[in-house]
C-alpha cells in the first residue's frame, strides 16, 4: 500500500500530496468506523433473533449487546488510533495492562459470572420456567428446597416457599446452584 501511495506522491504536486498523507488515513478512520457500526447491527439483528427463538429476556439481551458493542468499537478505536499513527507499542502496553486488570477482575468476580451464565443456560434449555415447582435435592432421599418459581433474573432465581408453614416466604437462590444439586421440577401449578 505504501508503494503504490508513494507513486503517487511522485507525480502530484507538494501541495496535493499533502492532502493525500491527510486524505488516505481519515478514509481508513471512516471505513473502519463503518465497519464497527455494521457489524454493531448485524450483531443487534442477530440477538434479536436468538431472543425469540429461545425466549430469551431483553435484560440478556441487552448486556449482550453491550459486551458486543464494548468488543467491536474499542477494536475499532484502537484500530483507528493505529490507521492515524499512534504507535503500536503503545497500543499493545495498554491493550494488555487493561486486559491483565480485566482478568483479575474476571476472577474476583467469578461467581457472579458464574450465576449469568448459569441464567442464560436456564433461559436456553428451559430447565425450569416461572410458575413451575422446583425442589433442589441434596441426594435423592433427602426433602430438599422447594418452592414455586416466582422470578428468574440475571443472578437468583427467586422460590416462594411452598407448604403449610412457609406461606409468604421466599428465597433468593444463586442461579448456579440449579446446576450444582439435583433438581426435581413439576410443571404448571403442581405443588
Amino acid at each position: 500500500m505504501k508503494k503504490v501511495i508513494q507513486s503517487f506522491h511522485d507525480y502530484l504536486p507538494d501541495w496535493a500530496a499533502e492532502w493525500l498523507d491527510i486524505l488516505i488515513p481519515t478514509a481508513q478512520v471512516v471505513l473502519i468506523i463503518l465497519g464497527a457500526w455494521l457489524s454493531m447491527r448485524l450483531a443487534r439483528k442477530a440477538l434479536r433473533k436468538l431472543s425469540r427463538t429461545y425466549a430469551l429476556p431483553m435484560r440478556m439481551v441487552d448486556l449482550s449487546l453491550r459486551v458486543i458493542g464494548f468488543v467491536v468499537y474499542g477494536g475499532a478505536l484502537l484500530w483507528a488510533l493505529e490507521r492515524l499513527g499512534v504507535s503500536g507499542a503503545v497500543l499493545w502496553t495498554a491493550f494488555t495492562g487493561f486486559a491483565t486488570v480485566g482478568a483479575v477482575a474476571f476472577f474476583a468476580a467469578w461467581s457472579v459470572l458464574s450465576n449469568l451464565f448459569c441464567a442464560l443456560l436456564i433461559f436456553t434449555t428451559r430447565a425450569f420456567r416461572v410458575g413451575d415447582v422446583v425442589e433442589l435435592l441434596e441426594s435423592g432421599d433427602k426433602p430438599g428446597i422447594k418452592g414455586r418459581v416466582a422470578e428468574i433474573n440475571l443472578v437468583y432465581t427467586t422460590l416462594q416457599e411452598t407448604g403449610d408453614t412457609q406461606h409468604g416466604t421466599s428465597l433468593q437462590l444463586p442461579n448456579s446452584l440449579f446446576f450444582q444439586r439435583v433438581l426435581r421440577r413439576w410443571h404448571g401449578n403442581a405443588s
